[in-house]
């Protein structure tokens, strides 16, 4: 009776280890296709009141931001790049920003969208103080001929202002809401230039005097950049990658940036793979260091594999000005 109860025993345990394994593999499939098939198709809109040091009181602002795109099919293909065009319009944006990466090129592409195309889509974005530009990297880094000369413009930015969009390469432009002036700066890429080229890059750069940032060299130039701005009015700036954000000064009321994806694949609020040399330190969100505000989008498409989980693509709506409460 004994030894029949243990082999009873036995076979409940065995039963029991396969179906909890059966289970775990199930739940593994069903994360895996929600990763790949579901979260790169949603679209949410993720909204920040902030109230940055010294923002005069009278200006309230918002500002749109579309972060990391890239197109290409079938994830990212033009139908989703109008629909995502629509969203943002519908969003009462004064400004919009585009924060740089509107392509991608990998194995898992099965083919290009026109860049004339994505481009004319971009141009249907509607704000009564205009739509805005800077470059990412993948914008460098998918044009051989801007890696091969060692500068710009490259391609994306050409197709972007044919469209009527201006794109912003360590510029600033001065705007305008109702009495009050501000400025809306816009940061050369800090990793336009990589391996072979990178290193012909950084070899003129050192030569100047410029530094390289982390394994990439960048076209940034911070100091060019604040030069443009003329007067005390308030100071935005667009930079795709955060990465800059420690050497902002104060001058500088907010920085908008992309490019970390929030990590694009986060478990318990941890990403495993975060493209920065500071880490989880700018992954993603409200960052408040020293006074001085940043924001990042994890942005709306997908680099290297075709997957997200737990950041689904976003608009994201910034607030600045009023009492500091979310509409």
């Amino acid at each position: 009776m004994a030894a029949t109860t243990a082999r009873n025993q036995n076979v409940l345990t065995r039963r029991a280890v396969i179906q909890g394994l059966t289970s775990f593999t199930a739940a593994g499939f069903g994360l895996g296709g929600y990763a790949f098939a579901v979260e790169p198709y949603r679209l949410v809109t993720t909204r920040y009141a902030i109230m940055p040091k010294g923002w005069p009181r009278g200006l309230q602002l918002r500002i749109a931001a579309i972060a990391d795109l890239h197109v290409c099919e079938p994830w990212m293909n033009l139908a989703r790049v109008e629909q995502i065009v629509d969203h943002t319009n519908r969003l009462g944006a004064d400004v919009i920003v585009l924060l740089g990466d509107y392509e991608t090129r990998n194995h898992f592409v099965r083919a290009s969208v026109p860049m004339r195309d994505w481009a004319n889509a971009l141009g249907q974005l509607k704000a009564p103080l205009g739509v805005h530009a800077v470059l990412g990297n993948h914008d460098w880094w998918d044009d051989q001929e801007a890696q091969v000369r060692g500068g710009g413009p490259v391609a994306g930015q050409i197709a972007l202002e044919r469209a009527g969009v201006p794109v912003y390469d360590n510029e600033a432009i001065r705007l305008v809401k109702g009495h009050h002036p501000f400025w809306l700066a816009g940061l050369g890429d800090q990793w336009a230039f990589y391996g072979h080229f990178g290193r012909q890059v950084a070899a003129r750069q050192e030569r100047r005097g410029r530094r390289s940032h982390h394994h990439y060299v960048g076209v940034d130039d911070l100091a060019g950049t604040l030069a443009r701005i003329t007067d005390d009015a308030p100071a935005i700036l667009l930079a795709h990658e955060p990465d800059i954000f420690p050497e902002v000064p104060d001058r500088i009321s907010l920085t908008l940036s992309g490019h970390t994806h929030g990590g694009q694949v986060q478990f318990f609020g941890y990403a495993p793979k975060v493209p920065s040399r500071y880490g989880q330190r700018y992954l993603y969100g409200h960052v408040v260091e020293e006074g001085r505000d940043l924001v990042v989008s994890c942005g709306l498409g997908c680099s290297g594999a075709p997957i997200r989980f737990g950041r689904p693509p976003e608009v994201v709506v910034v607030e600045l000005g009023g009492d500091g409460t979310v509409a």
